[in-house]
């Protein structure tokens, strides 16, 4: 599983880092750290994933897999 989380929708709720922040990193200004690349998600980590991306309020993480 991957996940990407699309640059021009993240707007720094931070929600997706505070509910699985094994995944999601903030950057400095409280963005998403890794946006528009394709991110592999670690075996047993997909529910964090998932987790991560339904706290979004903007829809900005897509999941691949």
């Amino acid at each position: 599983m991957k996940y990407t989380v699309d640059g021009s929708l993240c707007t720094g709720h931070g929600r997706c880092y505070t509910v699985a922040p094994e995944l999601y990193r903030p950057d400095d200004e409280g963005y998403n750290l890794l946006r528009d690349d394709a991110v592999e998600v670690p075996p047993g980590a997909e529910a964090s994933a998932r987790r991560g991306a339904r706290s979004c309020p903007e829809r900005a993480i897509g999941l691949d897999g």
